[in-house]
């Protein structure tokens, strides 16, 4: 059996910025699960990008816009032939929910990580390369050779503002996925262009490969147009354009 690789691209910033925090709690949730030090450093690490994302703009304000907006598309939905009044009922329950739960968010999102002293010192000595080795930071060398039970406790509380902000990013993104059928297009050349509806806005593409073809897509696109260049690498470790052409599976996400 083949196996497939899902590559994706946003077509507006706020689904930029949703997967990007997206990579960085899953890497977080990988690592925070497993007691050895390093990879407890490796969580901070993911933890301490997340907190800097969360600090550039008003993610809590964007995550209810884009469930609102999920919530007005879904209603539009309940008229049409073939849905399922039931499927679609707890669709909004779980909207609803999720709305609930980042409304209930205190603090601006990330807060209470961004403001804590032990959070910050790594912060600050992470920006130097080796500098959260245990000669620069023996409180914090100390911390990640604690029982586990005491360092999840500290991830527990730094994550308070941040769990209801991670569910409601994950129903967001897997409703936006869910949203559209793919379809097998032919890029001839390697290469594939397409205008997109401006009527339907779409919030992300997703291109599909048999990961046999050895190939990676260099996508380019905004609300009007798109285009896809299927890239190979060279013996000589430089990626080069594919010159014949290339069957793929293609999601315009439109929600």
């Amino acid at each position: 059996m083949s196996t497939s690789i899902t590559f994706e691209h946003p077509l507006n910033e706020r689904i930029r910025i949703f997967l990007r925090l997206e990579h960085l709690f899953e890497r977080f949730e990988h690592f925070v699960r497993q007691f050895d030090p390093s990879a407890t450093r490796a969580a901070i690490d993911a933890l301490l990008e997340i907190v800097a994302i969360t600090a550039r703009s008003d993610i809590k304000n964007e995550i209810l816009k884009e469930l609102e907006h999920h919530i007005g598309a879904i209603h539009r939905l309940a008229d049409k032939p073939g849905v399922d009044p039931k499927a679609l009922e707890q669709v909004l329950s779980d909207l609803d929910d999720a709305i609930d739960g980042v409304r209930h968010i205190g603090s601006p999102i990330g807060q209470t990580a961004r403001e804590d002293d032990f959070l910050k010192a790594i912060a600050q000595r992470s920006s130097i390369p080796g500098g959260a080795c245990s000669f620069d930071l023996p409180h914090y060398h100390f911390w990640l050779i604690q029982p586990p039970e005491i360092r999840q406790t500290r991830f527990d509380h730094w994550l308070l503002d941040l769990t209801p902000a991670f569910s409601a990013i994950d129903l967001a993104l897997s409703l936006i996925r869910g949203s559209t059928a793919p379809r097998r297009v032919l890029a001839e050349g390697g290469f594939f262009q397409e205008a997109l509806d401006l009527d339907a806005s779409a919030q992300m593409l997703r291109v599909g490969l048999d990961a046999s073809e050895a190939l990676y897509p260099e996508i380019s696109g905004h609300k009007n147009r798109f285009s896809i260049r299927f890239m190979a690498i060279e013996s000589s470790g430089r990626p080069a354009q594919r010159c014949d052409d290339v069957s793929f599976k293609l999601t315009c996400c439109v929600l």
